[in-house]
């Protein structure tokens, strides 16, 4: 038993919940499954959950003050750096136009059908040890592979919209089969998904794309429309034909692309979901037949900070997957990669460089089959070298803003940010040393000699 529980089931021997405190969701699951048990747990009674929450408190085996809903039944509370959600066994009832739910208390088979799966309604005794499958399905479909819902599938997820993509994620990470019915009902229900947060969406569209599976979780939320939902700009890449160096279209390009760069790297599997997402609003056919997407990583990266943002990422998430996908085409422009181009790129990508690399390797993977890909070493090669000689920290003008302006004798203005410009560019060709101030005043006062009287 993890140490967190065995303090529970200690502290709570002798007291009104011994017997009566039960280990729930996916713990119990991912034990069965050989899985390893995550640093959470759901615990459920019929007892009340904030009086279970302030006995752990006032017995110092929680750290924290209960935080308690009661509105809802349920209370958290965090033992041995664990968080702890205790819920007391209840039913609910929904209106047409919210998830939040109006919470009685009830009994454990109420409890029970109220949940989502029935493989998360499998329940452990937290002091007997007694393992209970209260609807008499959950142990069935966990051993058969089977995702089934404790009620009617469109029943379940009307209550909770959110089921529908947790139903997706479940399918695919754990390789079950949807029982008949069920796929069905989130198909006809995918519209009411647009009463959930954005954030909830935020997170179970990471959870998805942070294992394996995402291509065929990614393709599931297409078909079953509810991508549409909170992401209806890529609807268009179904079907959008690319030409003769493609053999799929955008979106099973899109998803062989991030089956190729892997679940390892969240950034990166936004940037390979994303990096065609401007290719349907930009395409034509030339007078030769030839399909053309001009400016389609420009008109993406302004795509990619609408969706991300819609779904509440941080910042710099949003900037650094549009940069990605802005810069995507960038690396097979050019038969040569030069120093400069190294340096340019560093300063360009800064920590994302690798990222940037790995993106267009896929990409360049995933073409029509006898397409040669891009060969990248050279440019890995190149950036190695230009790193180590000129680290990205020091690709900056020589000479700052205020010297500029004093050697130049200019106010600040405009002006100044161009002739800092100037020598930023003379550093990334190579011709002028970040730290060499002396032929940095040179080069600023051979331009000021130029300049129109």
């Amino acid at each position: 038993m993890h140490p967190a529980l065995e303090s529970i089931r200690q502290v709570t021997a002798g007291s009104p919940f011994e017997g009566d405190l039960w280990l729930v969701g996916g713990a119990v699951r991912d034990t069965l499954l050989g899985r390893p048990q995550k640093d959470d747990f759901d615990l459920v009674t019929r007892g009340s959950s904030s009086e279970l929450a302030q006995l752990l408190r006032e017995r110092g085996i929680s750290d924290i003050e209960p935080v308690v809903y009661e509105r809802f039944g349920t209370a958290l509370a965090r033992v041995r750096g664990c968080d702890i959600e205790i819920v007391t066994a209840r039913r609910e009832s929904y209106s047409e136009d919210s998830r939040k739910p109006e919470v009685q208390a009830a009994s454990y088979l109420e409890d029970a059908e109220r949940r989502d799966f029935t493989l998360n309604t499998l329940r452990q005794n937290l002091h007997t040890g007694e393992l209970s499958d209260i609807l008499g399905t959950g142990l069935g479909d966990l051993h058969s592979g089977l995702l089934r819902t404790p009620l009617e599938p469109s029943a379940t997820f009307r209550d909770d919209p959110l089921r529908m993509l947790r139903a997706v994620r479940f399918r695919w990470r754990f390789g079950l089969t949807p029982v008949p019915g069920l796929y069905e009902a989130v198909a006809a229900t995918a519209e009411r998904l647009s009463i959930i947060s954005s954030e909830r969406i935020r997170d179970e569209l990471v959870k998805m794309l942070c294992d394996a599976s995402a291509p065929s979780a990614m393709s599931d939320l297409m078909r079953l429309g509810l991508m549409g939902q909170f992401a209806p700009e890529l609807i268009p890449m179904v079907g959008c034909e690319q030409g003769s160096y493609h053999h799929l279209d955008v979106w099973d390009h899109t998803l062989l692309v991030l089956e190729k760069v892997g679940p390892d790297d969240l950034i990166l599997s936004f940037a390979a979901l994303l990096h065609d997402v401007g290719k349907p609003p930009t395409r034509f056919v030339d007078a030769d037949g030839n399909t053309r997407f001009f400016t389609h990583e420009e008109v993406g990266r302004g795509m990619a900070v609408d969706i991300l943002r819609r779904l509440k990422f941080p910042e710099k998430l949003v900037f650094q997957v549009a940069r990605l996908v802005k810069n995507h085409m960038r690396l097979g422009s050019s038969p040569v990669f030069s120093a400069a181009a190294g340096r340019r790129l560093l300063r360009d990508m800064e920590e994302d460089s690798d990222r940037l690399i790995n993106l267009v390797d896929a990409d360049s993977r995933s073409l029509r089959p006898g397409v040669k890909a891009l060969n990248l070493d050279p440019i890995r090669d190149q950036l190695k070298a230009v790193s180590e000689a000129t680290p990205v920290t020091s690709l900056r003008s020589p000479l700052s803003g205020q010297e500029i302006m004093q050697i130049a004798g200019i106010c600040a203005g405009p002006e100044v940010g161009k002739l800092k410009a100037y020598l930023l560019e003379k550093v990334l060709d190579g011709d002028l040393q970040p730290d060499d101030r002396e032929k940095a005043k040179e080069y600023l006062e051979l331009v000021i000699s130029e300049l129109p009287a």
